[in-house]
């Protein structure tokens, strides 16, 4: 069923593509027109309700819509043409549907008469994207198209947030009919479950409340669906210790001393033994992937009971067996939490808790994120370290993937959430400038900093041009160890040191491209170069600076856990 507003006048299908984008409120659209939908942008050009923002490459359109809306809580909308238009935003699509992110995408079409047909730039756009969109529509009759797209920014916010496409013919954007936006909408087939089950609330309690060594894991769902503060309420009433994962980040404090680090695959030692060693887990917004818990089947421990919330009732017990599932918002799941704690007469057995942060801080005392620093050679951890004081912690950092990424992960300290914009389920190179600018347009006074390599900038590096055009003042922290790092971190760990096609000897000169679009560059290589130069660059916050660190090219990412192994089978840099 759905409500609609009284018949408005005789609108185009463009024309009602402008005005449902701006009933929803939506301030910016990332874009790079073509044929199919040059009809659109000529009303975009009529309009002042929202801006658009012309990227070079539909991908960056894309990746710059998702962390507009990672760091805002808006759904990102980004506008591709047809064909070659909507495949090359096809990486961008499924980078947010890995991680959840609610995006609207508009694609071009051909003529609903040459649908079929091999067209000039058709492509079948609904069957390419139908394996990494939360939902995707073809609209064959304008008067359908308002009532879509008010479907389509439904069902990307609500239940698990995802990115929803519409394709679009162009026929279908001349012609007219009556505008009519919807002010709500139900569908028989999407009904999300929000409110979580009572019954399982109160055993999930039960169980926190009788733990002997209790561990909480949280993901990227606490991010998503706002519920910091009341993730924050429940660890620091209980005092127990706390674990985020890479997309989870900020979701907790980072600089409180229940945090004990991120899990998994380049966790820190104590977050991955308290993980295996709990009696009690309780996952929250997480989906125990195989970057977190490693080998499932040496992940099993006897005994351990696990409480998992999430949203999505297909992520419960899909990796690992629970034996408490909740399926809800988890904001809403831990309220209610939180108030049955505050209302039960049991506290938790604060002498089992305290021999159990014994045991923790004998792991916490392997310094696991230790490193050894040097006056001869930058290193990568030491940037990162840097970058963490001069900005006090309070940037906006998102990052390509690479050892960068683990680096900007483990040693930039996130306190609040939505700080942190990375592409983790994926793991998609050349997100780090488009996700900057994203984020620069949502918080334009804010100090937005990428951190990327050598190899992951050049994926996308034209989008300098754009953050010229638009004056995107975003910092880019290059860790530049002239290799494909993470490549050649696992080819030197478990391929005989045989370096196939990691090794970078043709890069360009950065700060002369960086200059080339009309920027600012440094390369600095001596550690003692290291803070002048970032100070330098954060001074001014009205220019685009691009950092270029010279760094130690042996440097590896510790810890880490071989693939196929278990979380306690980490190697340590001591080890080596």
């Amino acid at each position: 069923m759905t409500q609609k507003t009284t018949p408005g006048p005789q609108l185009t299908g463009a024309e009602i593509v402008v005005r449902c984008l701006a009933e929803e409120g939506v301030k910016f659209v990332f874009g790079y027109p073509g044929g199919a939908v040059l009809n659109i942008y000529d009303e975009i050009f009529k309009q002042d309700k929202f801006k658009h923002v012309l990227v070079r490459h539909e991908q960056a359109a894309v990746h710059a819509a998702d962390a507009y809306s990672r760091s805002s809580q808006d759904v990102g909308v980004c506008l591709v043409t047809s064909g070659p238009g909507v495949t090359n935003a096809v990486t961008g699509i499924a980078t947010a549907y890995m991680d959840s992110v609610p995006i609207v995408i508009i694609s071009g079409q051909v003529p609903t008469h040459a649908i079929g047909q091999d067209a000039f730039q058709e492509c079948d756009t609904v069957g390419i994207t139908r394996p990494c969109v939360k939902h995707n529509f073809l609209v064959k009759d304008v008067r359908d198209l308002a009532v879509t797209i008010k479907k389509a920014f439904y069902i990307a916010r609500t239940g698990r947030p995802g990115p929803v496409l519409v394709d679009i013919p162009k026929d279908v954007t001349a012609n007219k009919c009556a505008f009519e936006y919807p002010r709500e909408i139900s569908m028989r087939s999407y009904q999300p479950q929000g409110k979580g089950h009572g019954g399982q609330i109160k055993k999930a309690v039960q169980l926190l409340l009788d733990a002997k060594r209790p561990m909480i894991y949280t993901g990227g769902g606490i991010i998503l669906n706002d519920a910091a503060p009341e993730l924050t309420r429940l660890v620091r009433r209980l005092g127990y210790p706390i674990t985020n994962t890479l997309m989870g980040l900020g979701g907790y404090p980072a600089t409180d001393p229940q945090f004990l680090g991120m899990p998994g695959m380049h966790g820190t030692y104590e977050a991955n033994m308290a993980m295996q060693e709990c009696d009690v887990l309780i996952a929250i917004g997480a989906r125990f992937d195989d970057r977190v818990i490693g080998n499932p089947g040496h992940f099993y421990r006897e005994g351990r009971k696990i409480i998992h919330i999430d949203i999505d009732p297909s992520s419960i017990s899909k990796r690992v067996r629970v034996d408490v599932p909740i399926v809800g918002y988890v904001k809403d799941v831990l309220a209610e939490m939180n108030d049955l704690i505050d209302a039960s007469e049991k506290q938790p057995d604060q002498a089992a808790l305290k021999a159990w942060w014994t045991q923790i801080k004998t792991w916490q005392a392997k310094e696991c994120l230790k490193y050894r620093n040097s006056d001869e050679v930058i290193k990568p951890q030491f940037v990162v370290q840097k970058l963490y004081e001069i900005t006090g912690g309070d940037a906006f950092i998102t990052s390509d993937v690479g050892q960068h990424q683990m680096w900007a992960a483990q040693y930039y300290k996130f306190d609040k959430p939505r700080r942190w914009i990375n592409s983790g389920g994926l793991g998609t190179m050349g997100v780090g400038l488009p996700y900057a600018m994203g984020v620069q347009l949502a918080h334009p006074d804010a100090t937005v900093a990428c951190i990327t390599g050598e190899a992951s900038i050049q994926m996308c590096i034209q989008e300098l041009s754009t953050c010229r055009q638009y004056h995107i003042p975003v910092k880019i922290v290059n860790l530049n160890n002239r290799y494909l790092g993470m490549v050649r971190q696992w080819q030197e760990f478990f391929y005989g040191n045989r370096h196939a096609e990691s090794y970078m000897d043709a890069l360009p000169d950065f700060v002369k491209l960086a200059e080339a679009y009309g920027h600012h560059g440094i390369r600095i290589e001596k550690p003692g170069d290291v803070e002048g130069a970032l100070r330098e660059a954060f001074k001014h916050r009205e220019k685009l600076f691009f950092l270029d660190f010279i760094t130690d090219q042996t440097e590896n990412v510790f810890p880490m856990v071989p693939g196929g192994k278990g979380l306690t089978e980490m190697i340590l840099a001591e080890e080596l």
